[in-house]
């Protein structure tokens, strides 16, 4: 059985950072083991201490575990592609941001902006404790929204998949081809001094 590739044997940073950032990968193999809740509970927690305008903490993470008896839920909102690897997750996440300021109902422009922020916090901390962390935009919005009961006043954002990684041969033989740690456009493409210019 093949196992998952080291991110490290597949990028160099540029610039000097922290490891973290380059082992941080979002594959799809998937074990199918469980985790311990105390691990779900560390990833929360993590979510929980990212940044936020006026500390409004506007994400909510909305989740089920395998087996439980709203798996079967949230596994239907994925699109068929993402339901081909995703089978063998053993939590399945929906991420969605209050829209509106909890202290006056006014607009918040950066919800969704403050909710990347706290999946980024989860998403590394999974990367520390070995764990797959996969973030998705396949799935359906509407129906998590109807499914969910998600109020109106919350934006439905992304899905998350976690699991322990899994070998190689779990996936199609098309998945298996795409699971390397990919690369990243260089700082010079991504940021400028002054005003806009890519």
């Amino acid at each position: 059985m093949t196992q998952l590739p080291n991110p490290l044997d597949h990028r160099q940073s540029d610039h000097p950072i922290n490891e973290l950032f380059l082992m941080r990968w979002s594959p799809r193999a998937i074990s199918g083991e469980a985790i311990p809740e105390a691990q779900l509970m560390s990833l929360l927690e993590a979510a929980r201490w990212a940044p936020s305008t006026y500390n409004e903490q506007e994400w909510r993470f909305l989740y089920a575990t395998r087996d439980s008896e709203h798996w079967q839920t949230f596994f239907n909102l994925l699109m068929e592609a993402n339901q081909a690897w995703c089978d063998k997750a053993a939590v399945l996440m929906v991420v969605v941001s209050h829209k509106v300021f909890s202290r006056n109902g006014n607009p918040n422009p950066v919800h969704t902006f403050d909710a990347g922020a706290a999946f980024e916090n989860l998403a590394l901390q999974g990367a520390t404790m070995g764990l797959v962390v996969h973030g998705m935009a396949g799935f359906n919005q509407s129906n998590a929204r109807r499914e969910l009961k998600i109020p109106d006043d919350y934006a439905v954002e992304a899905m998350i998949a976690i699991g322990q990684p899994g070998e190689l041969e779990v996936l199609s033989e098309e998945l298996r081809g795409r699971e390397e740690p990919t690369g990243r456009k260089p700082v010079d493409e991504i940021s400028c001094e002054g005003p806009f210019s890519f």
